[in-house]
């Protein structure tokens, strides 16, 4: 009889959370259903099965319950659980993770190192959707990117990898929903003037767009004269500006901003581009939770001013 496949081992080839396959058990029903008495239920091929389609239909955007409908309809087609995908592999190739990991790192992980772009966004589309974009970014996208980072540090391969996990990440994150256009930008987001990097400052617009906060992401290498103009037309209450590399942290453009005929309430720099000695009246933003926290009470400050000059840093 075969043994069937412990919790681990699928989260494992889902790409999941053990606690995410607890939660579609006792909410959905769809648990193991293989059981020995004296051992832990076991998860057989045809579970594995409805556990795909559960995931494949949840990544989409179909709703837990729907999917889970769907998913429980039998029969479902059987394929050997390792059976290997169409196309090489990557030669047995693998990306160290930390521990900060979640299990979905190492799903998106394996699928670019096989230039799998369809499974990377069905992951992060799921991880996105059930843990929310901060949640995402820190143990699965990072790790995955410092993986990969660390790995053509060591061999100067894999930056094929590197940029199409890049564009995975890019569309996963363009794909959260923005309030509506009718709403005015009270966040303005650039890259400094020649800074290319900007995957991070897309992840701080989705997860300020998934608060609710209305923003502009103006992109990649902002000259100091098209931010400024960008801020006289928006009038935001937050600006924020991202390097990555010191060459880019000019300050100059920092205090320019600070100075401006419309300053905002609160100008971050984020990155660690920018050297620690900051413009007066200029923030330091760090991890993404702290960042977004300090940018919604500055916007929340600006539509209910307790202060002439905003909030305090």
């Amino acid at each position: 009889m075969d043994d069937g496949l412990t919790a681990g081992a699928v989260a494992r080839r889902l790409g999941v959370a053990v606690t995410t396959l607890r939660t579609w058990h006792q909410r959905y029903g769809l648990g193991p259903s293989e059981h020995v008495p004296g051992h832990h239920r076991r998860y057989t091929p045809q579970d594995l099965d409805r556990l795909q389609v559960m995931r494949r239909l949840t990544a989409q955007g179909v709703a837990p319950a729907e999917a889970a409908a769907w998913a429980r309809r039998a029969p479902l087609p059987s394929a050997p659980p390792d059976s290997p995908a169409p196309g090489r592999q990557g030669g047995g190739q693998i990306i160290a993770l930390g521990p900060q990991a979640a299990p979905a790192a190492r799903g998106v992980a394996r699928a670019a190192m096989q230039l799998d772009a369809p499974t990377m966004r069905e992951i992060l589309d799921m991880v996105i959707g059930e843990h929310g974009v901060i949640g995402a970014w820190d143990q699965v996208i990072m790790p995955v990117l410092i993986g990969i980072g660390d790995r053509y540090e060591a061999t100067r391969r894999f930056v094929e990898v590197e940029h199409l996990l890049s564009r995975c990440v890019t569309e996963a994150l363009a794909a959260v929903r923005r309030p509506g256009s009718g709403q005015v930008p009270t966040v303005l987001l650039a890259a400094a003037d020649e800074e290319q990097h900007t995957l991070p400052l897309e992840a701080l617009a989705a997860a300020l767009a998934e608060a609710g906060i209305p923003i502009r992401l103006l992109g990649a290498r902002v000259p100091t004269s098209a931010l400024l103009d960008a801020i006289d037309r928006i009038g935001p209450d937050v600006v924020v500006l991202w390097s990555q590399t010191p060459p880019t942290g000019n300050t100059d453009q920092l205090a320019r901003a600070t100075t401006s005929p419309r300053p905002p309430l609160l100008i971050g720099a984020a990155g660690p581009g920018w050297p620690m000695d900051l413009p007066d009246g200029v923030a330091r933003l760090t991890a993404l939770t702290e960042a977004v926290d300090l940018i919604a009470a500055a916007v929340s400050a600006g539509h209910n001013p307790t202060s002439e000059n905003g909030i305090p840093i």
